[in-house]
């Protein structure tokens, strides 16, 4: 079933993954119950690839931890909110929701499609209204929003997790100025971030051993993320992930410098 995924969802699958292993430690930062079922559904992926994909698990398992986490965080709370790229995450099914509150889980509809197998194999239930909204994010998908029920003159959620490194800088700057032309006052965004110019530890050991995965990289906004949020009317702030490492309670890799960015518009 996985092999059937586009190159770019195959990798969610890995993240997957990563996601089942932080569930079962005992002082896990979050819990994801649906992850294993995605790893184990699309593993057969990465058949005669895994000493290879192994060694890329090990230098981004951090990374997914602190990440997920943190976007937990952002989330919550949110009465619209809209994951786009929402890959194999189970934030409508494992987060506590608001009443009332809707998200929209925008991705490819092979994505999806794989996404909603898995989770009606394990009964799985939404604690909040979720839509699957099956489009690509270089085509249309504003309006493929629009005609999911998404109101525009709400305040909006928005996270781009995992998303903008694998657009090019052209696609990416698309991309975020269709989300703030249909961003209410008090929406807000997050993403990934690294600053230009920084030597990146973990971004140049992913690419020793990252092959398929790495190789699909554009670069997106490169390290200008809060400088053209800031330009298109939004208020950033950034936090790296050895800070968010500390916070909670985890030694601090000495290979990354990324981060994330958060905006208010």
């Amino acid at each position: 079933m996985g092999e059937e995924l586009p190159p770019v969802g195959r990798t969610a699958v890995g993240v997957a993954g990563l996601r089942a292993l932080e569930s079962g430690r005992p002082d896990r930062l979050f819990e994801d119950p649906y992850a294993g079922a995605f790893f184990h559904a699309g593993r057969a992926i990465f058949e005669g690839e895994q000493e290879r994909h192994r060694g890329l698990g090990m230098v981004f398992a951090q990374q997914v931890a602190v990440r997920t986490r943190f976007f937990d965080d952002f989330v919550s709370g949110g009465h619209q909110t809209v994951l786009l790229a929402a890959g194999l995450d189970a934030r409508a099914f494992r987060l506590d929701w608001p009443d009332g509150a809707r998200v929209f889980e925008v991705d490819l509809p092979d994505v999806l499609a794989f996404k909603e197998t898995v989770l009606a194999e394990q009964g799985a239930r939404p604690r909040c209204e979720r839509t699957a909204v099956p489009v690509d994010l270089r085509d249309d998908w504003g309006a493929a929003l629009r005609n999911a029920g998404f109101a525009p003159k709400r305040p909006t959620v928005w996270l781009a997790e995992g998303l903008l490194v694998y657009l090019s800088r052209d696609e990416a700057e698309r991309l975020l100025t269709g989300v703030t032309e249909i961003s209410a006052p008090g929406s807000r965004i997050s993403f990934e971030h690294r600053p230009d110019g920084e030597r990146d530890g973990l971004l140049e050991r992913a690419r020793e051993v990252g092959g398929e995965v790495t190789a699909l990289w554009r670069g997106g906004l490169a390290g200008d993320g809060p400088e053209w949020l800031a330009a298109h009317g939004w208020q950033p702030e950034t936090v790296t992930v050895a800070e968010l490492a500390v916070r909670y309670g985890r030694e601090p890799l000495d290979i990354t410098r990324g981060g994330f960015v958060t905006a208010t518009r």
